[in-house]
């Protein structure tokens, strides 16, 4: 009689209240940049720009429909890793780039240019086995090993880069937008928190406009992916859907849900994918507050015809999308192309010391 007179107790009862920070549908470079990736990819890459050196393989990359015009650079790094790095060309000052992370300065080899069509440029290192595919318009850069693309960056076309602004000019001209990366004609300023951004009774005032970044990477054959901690999820990363990005932001949260993608107590953008034959990884150098976004694709057969009591089939791999949007920095990011897991947590070690003596 008293067990059945006891109130029930939910362990969601004394779980966090999730109102008290922010989602996605609050952050408001998120919905700019999901306002903005509904349309077609505006970049392209301008290969008579290219110049190489010692370290890197630079060229130019141009908004279409803002004319700004970024600056691009490819780095082969020993031990199987490449590094993209995408800045302002002429930024008004100097966009903030994570210190202390990496243990020193990487050492570099140098990429060899291989010829390419019109329209597209191939880097290789040294060995052969690794090369990178950059197509200029739209851009896209895919990452081969022995002719097999690995990685694709872009393919979506969701790069995507505020640039900084002078605030008395977009203060005089409100009605103004040509200053803007981004579209308000549908949203006002306030709503995209392009100079101001409020949340609770906190506000973010922003100097210089707005100066998120983001980009997309296709991995091919891969339905496996780990990593991006700390969230209170299931050691395989899920796939997500609208507004339910995984959050990497440092909380201390007392009583978080399970099963949820919020951030708590640490905050690490590496990312690894596995399949048969080949582990990978991702590591998006940026210490602002980054969204995470990831979609598989399964593999499926098509029927392409039938020819008698013959089917011809076309098996399609499978592959992954990950969506990486960052508040600001710059785009810094090293792609660990393993092949093993042993080698992608070696190449790991190597860039910022984790577990070597």
């Amino acid at each position: 009689m008293e067990a059945a007179e006891k109130e029930e107790i939910s362990v969601e009862d004394e779980a966090v209240d999730k109102n008290i920070f922010r989602d996605c549908n609050k952050i408001a470079f998120y919905r700019r940049q999901k306002q903005w990736l509904s349309k077609k990819s505006a970049y392209q890459a301008l290969l008579d720009s290219v110049t190489t050196d010692e370290d890197s393989t630079r060229f130019q990359i141009i908004n279409e429909a803002s004319k700004v015009t970024l600056l691009a650079e490819i780095y082969g790094i020993e031990g199987n890793i490449f590094r993209l790095k995408i800045n302002e060309e002429t930024p008004l000052k100097p966009r903030f780039e994570v210190p202390d992370v990496l243990t020193s300065k990487p050492s570099t080899v140098r990429l060899i240019s291989c010829s390419g069509d019109t329209g597209n440029l191939i880097l290789a290192d040294g060995k052969g086995g690794l090369k990178c595919h950059i197509t200029a318009n739209p851009f896209k850069v895919d990452l081969v090993s022995e002719e097999e693309v690995v990685i694709s960056i872009n393919s979506l076309g969701q790069l995507y880069f505020e640039h900084l602004q002078i605030l008395h000019k977009q203060r005089a001209a409100k009605e103004n937008e040509e200053e803007a990366s981004v579209d308000t004609s549908q949203e006002n300023q306030e709503d995209l928190g392009l100079w101001e951004e409020k949340f609770g009774k906190f506000v973010d005032i922003k100097a210089n406009g707005p100066s998120s970044i983001g980009l997309d990477f296709s991995l091919h054959g891969f339905e496996h992916l780990y990593g991006i901690p700390q969230h209170a999820e299931s050691h395989q990363l899920k796939n997500t859907g609208d507004e339910d990005a995984y959050r990497l932001y440092n909380l201390d949260v007392y009583g978080y849900q399970i099963y949820d993608k919020m951030g708590i107590y640490g905050s690490v953008p590496y990312l690894l994918a596995h399949k048969l034959g080949r582990t990978i990884g991702i590591f998006w150098l940026n210490a602002s507050e980054t969204l995470v976004e990831i979609n598989t694709e399964p593999a499926v057969e098509y029927t392409l015809s039938q020819m008698g009591p013959v089917v011809a089939k076309q098996k399609v791999r499978s592959r992954t999308h990950v969506h990486w949007m960052s508040e600001s920095g710059i785009i810094d990011v090293f792609l660990l192309t393993g092949p093993t897991p042993s080698d992608v947590f070696k190449q790991y070690s190597h860039l910022t010391d984790i577990g070597e003596k």
